[in-house]
């Protein structure tokens, strides 16, 4: 497998020097123009170095495949794919691939709900139970009780739409943490596929929340709750209001909850890296996403193209406007990438210098971040992919894997991050 990946490798950067001669065709295909490494501030050894950063994980055995794109300037400065999205069968990953992108569903969710804040539609230290009223007069944890039931007591205030949409609200994802509260959210399935939003929301409705609102950052099931508050502000369900709002506006027509027997082939096949190779993984993260669905999480459930998602990423590095479509205001981009974190909270736990915003991660410490610089936004997915926006430097990367090791993922993160910013020309920095 080795040689051949070596030889599509080649094959590859042909492919790219003809792009580089035929630019305006190039630049009308994704929606965004190309540029060569220099006429961006980046130098072209670099952009190699990248590509075969990236590579080297295929030619290693950690990954089957991965495709990657780096934009600097509004301007498509590496584009590649390599590998394959199904090894068993010899399918090669390209840039039509579709991935399950996980919780890197989570922005796409927080602009749609900015969206309709921008309408007027709510405040955002407004209660959430003034929308949903099935979540007011939560209790609160307060110690392990009799039975798996926890002893609670009464929520200082009402869960607000900022810490909703910050992490800080009381929810868990019962996975991440053990307690009463994560036991009772597991034993709940809140998140089944097979149900809707109000089922989960009637199901979160019985549960005790897990600390009380405002008071620390825990990484939860608050992004799906906002995709029910999407339906209730808008009228429509929340795969109606992201095609027809977000999706179809900017041209992301691969981008949804399920994938279509149209598309099927360009599915990416879920692996494991192991000591022993890759393997299918034991969970059902490797779903199918078979049309239609009826779960539609907004934490986790979309599937994507790396093209898809660059023209999403690019908007919001243009303060909310791609191709003159206009998604939101550069004030709402510039409340998502600012700190929303309770007074006295420094960073969030397990990212050392990063704070959270609305529905993304913020970096405050480039020195322990790889080189991102402070301000930049981002985040990634259980299935290993991954982006940052980076507003000093003026540039957004996209990964695509379909890896659920979670260690190796954040180890190429890193990489990644250390290569593009090697990348960047003196004069520019």
């Amino acid at each position: 497998m080795k040689l051949q990946l070596k030889s599509h490798y080649l094959l590859s950067l042909l492919l790219s020097a003809l792009l580089a001669l035929s630019s305006p065709l190039y630049a009308q295909d994704r929606d965004l123009g190309q540029a060569s490494p220099e006429s961006v501030g980046l130098s072209e050894a670099g952009i190699r170095e990248l590509a075969e950063g990236m590579r080297n994980a295929v030619d290693e055995g950690n990954l089957a495949g991965i495709v990657s794109t780096l934009i600097r300037k509004g301007k498509v400065v590496h584009m590649d794919a390599y590998g394959y999205q199904d090894l068993e069968n010899q399918v090669p990953v390209n840039e039509d691939t579709l991935f399950r992108i996980f919780s890197m569903t989570k922005p796409v969710t927080g602009v749609a709900l900015m969206m309709l804040h921008e309408e007027g539609k709510f405040s955002l230290d407004d209660p959430v139970s003034r929308y949903i009223p099935e979540l007011q007069g939560l209790q609160v944890a307060k110690e392990d009780g009799p039975n798996g039931i926890p002893v609670t007591e009464p929520a200082t205030h009402e869960m607000t739409i900022r810490e909703l949409m910050s992490h800080t609200g009381g929810l868990t994802y019962g996975m991440f943490s053990r307690s009463q509260v994560d036991s009772m959210v597991v034993a709940a399935n809140l998140l089944d596929d097979t149900s809707t939003l109000k089922d989960m929301i009637d199901k979160l409705a019985k549960i005790p929340l897990r600390q009380q609102p405002g008071t620390l950052w825990h990484y939860s099931v608050s992004v799906d709750v906002q995709g029910y508050l999407v339906e209730v502000l808008s009228g429509q369900t929340f795969e109606q209001f992201l095609h027809t709002r977000l999706f179809e506006p900017l041209g992301m027509n691969d981008t949804g909850f399920s994938v279509p027997d149209s598309k099927r082939d360009r599915f990416a096949k879920m692996y494991q890296s192991t000591p022993d190779g890759l393997v299918a993984p034991g969970d059902n993260l490797g779903g199918e996403y078979r049309h239609p669905a009826s779960f539609f999480g907004g934490g986790g459930g979309l599937v994507s193209t790396i093209g898809d998602y660059m023209k999403f990423t690019q908007m919001l590095a243009n303060g909310g406007e791609l191709n003159g479509v206009r998604i939101l205001s550069p004030e709402s981009v510039l409340t998502m990438r600012s700190n929303q974190l309770p007074a006295g909270m420094a960073e969030i736990p397990g990212y050392p210098g990063n704070q959270f915003g609305v529905d993304f991660a913020i970096v405050t410490d480039p020195a322990r971040n790889d080189g991102m610089s402070e301000g930049s936004y981002w985040w990634w997915g259980i299935g290993g992919t991954w982006f940052w926006i980076d507003p000093v430097e003026d540039l957004v990367f996209i990964g695509m894997i379909q890896n659920r090791n979670l260690m190796y993922a954040r180890q190429l993160q890193g990489i990644s991050k250390r290569l593009v910013y090697s990348a960047i020309t003196e004069s520019n920095k």
